[in-house]
């Protein structure tokens, strides 16, 4: 029989292991809150097993922000100026995450799509 410990560590390995492949560069594809599309790239940088730092370039608007995987969803807090937002990934095959995203205080939603380079 399997202990639980050897279960959670098991699960916590694959886990580091998601963690570590989504470090890279892509390329952005989005829509704001009014349905106007934007583009740019990403950077994720892996800061340990679990987190990471993400940043965007889109158009001449530039953002970073702390983030983390937990199996096919991908989270990040960032802030853009004096804005601070949320975003929220599924990681699908090869790699790509499809998102939302929003700002604090705000009733809009916007869309992203993080296509790997």
């Amino acid at each position: 029989m399997v202990s639980r410990s050897a279960l959670f560590a098991a699960a916590l390995a694959a886990s580091a292991a998601g963690a570590q492949d989504i470090g890279g560069r892509y390329e952005v594809q989005g829509r704001n809150f009014d349905g106007s599309a934007y583009g740019g790239t990403a950077r994720i940088v892996l800061t340990s097993d679990v987190t990471c730092e993400i940043y965007w370039v889109t158009g001449s608007t530039s953002s970073e922000g702390i983030c983390m995987r937990s199996g096919d969803v991908f989270s990040a807090a960032y802030q853009m100026g004096s804005v601070v937002g949320l975003v929220i990934y599924r990681v699908t095959k090869g790699g790509v995450l499809e998102g939302t995203w929003t700002v604090a205080g705000s009733n809009g939603v916007g869309y992203e799509t993080l296509l790997p380079r």
